[in-house]
């Protein structure tokens, strides 16, 4: 590693300061590399255990721009940034990764469907819609899903739209509708690039939501044919190359009952699908991202155990005060790993945390994970 990256002498960057910054930072102080947070909460969870922490929107022209035009490298934990303001952080010299290009694609799903369909990725049928779209074109479409071209999170902007009743909760700003695939399983690809044009990818895992569209379980490995398995990491090897990112990012993926693998999203930055690496792989997504922005090589992404995820979100009817209920009942368990954010206030489906539990095998580990997944609650 190239000494300069060492300590306070290197100054990395990151726009927001959620719990993937915090896992960030636990990562970069191995290596005493020095992190910088901006973040509008000033109790926000990477506030605590940045090397310095600066309240500012990131989705603010000026704010960004003053953050970053003294930083070596600026990263993200999220999408929804200020993109001009990285584009003339990225002319003063300062090197943005992910690069603002690559954000101004994936941050408006309707342009990144576009560019799967440009680049011969495979991926569902859309249709893109301006505001207030016609009623009676979207019932033409019905069943379809339904998604908003911005600002969606964490399972928010996406509707499933099965019935005439359902059209109700269509959205009104721009957005466009997909195909509703009927699929096998959801599956994730963890993949990471640096400037080199180096890639390393993960084993593909896979996943089960719950009703908020949030990932309830994840288990790896995912129980696919070894065929699938290449196809998935061919498929995200070539989204990366195509977008010519650097950085880490996650492919969201649809098996379909056929046995085809289509392209759902990507997302630009470590994932709640990738989490169980911390345990579970040679090299965290975590530091791996940190790997890829600095141009550093990148880490093996060998499995040396089998581990199963499940998030900690707020309990319905919980506001206030975050209390973790059952904490020691499943600690009791082997291989059990809570990360808690930091998060000081609860709210019903806010991620609080999540476990991982690692095993010799996913048959262990789905075991105890799902003895434990009813004794640990996050209340008010």
């Amino acid at each position: 590693m190239d000494k300069q990256l060492i300590g306070d002498s290197h100054r990395l960057g990151i726009l927001g300061g959620g719990q993937l910054g915090r896992m960030l930072i636990q990562e970069a102080i191995s290596y005493d590399i020095h992190v910088h947070i901006m973040e509008n909460q000033e109790d926000a969870p990477s506030s605590k255990i940045a090397t310095s922490f600066t309240k500012g929107d990131i989705t603010n022209y000026d704010d960004v721009l003053a953050f970053g035009k003294n930083l070596d490298v600026l990263t993200v934990e999220i999408e929804n940034v200020n993109i001009a303001a990285l584009y003339d952080l990225e002319k003063q010299g300062v090197k943005v990764y992910p690069q603002p290009r690559v954000l101004e694609i994936i941050k408006d799903k309707g342009i990144q469907k576009e560019f799967y369909a440009k680049n011969n990725i495979p991926t569902s049928d859309f249709e893109l819609f301006p505001e207030n779209p016609d009623k009676e074109e979207l019932a033409a479409k019905i069943p379809f899903v339904h998604k908003l071209r911005t600002g969606g999170y964490d399972g928010k902007g996406v509707q499933i739209i099965r019935t005439q009743e359902d059209l109700d909760k269509c959205f009104t700003e721009p957005s466009l509708t997909e195909e509703l695939i009927p699929f096998e399983k959801e599956l994730s690809v963890i993949v990471a690039r640096n400037e080199r044009g180096e890639t390393a990818v993960y084993p593909t895992v896979e996943c089960e939501f719950n009703d908020a569209n949030l990932v309830a379980y994840l288990f790896s490995p995912a129980d696919v044919s070894k065929e699938t398995e290449e196809k998935a990491t061919e498929i995200a090897i070539d989204v990366i190359n195509k977008l010519e990112m650097v950085g880490i990012l996650a492919v969201e993926l649809f098996l379909t009952k056929e046995g085809n693998i289509l392209v759902n999203e990507v997302a630009p930055r470590p994932h709640n699908s990738g989490h169980h690496t911390i345990e579970c792989n040679t090299t965290s997504q975590f530091e791996q991202h940190m790997r890829s922005v600095l141009n550093m090589p990148l880490g093996a992404t060998r499995m040396i155990q089998a581990g199963a995820m499940l998030n900690l979100i707020g309990s319905e009817g919980h506001t206030g005060k975050a209390i973790y209920s059952g904490m020691d009942a499943i600690l009791q368990f082997p291989g059990v790993h809570p990360h808690i954010y930091g998060k000081t206030t609860t709210k019903p489906f806010r991620k609080m945390g999540h476990i991982t539990v690692s095993a010799p095998t996913i048959e262990e580990a789905k075991s105890i994970a799902g003895k434990i997944k009813d004794k640990v609650r996050v209340i008010a």
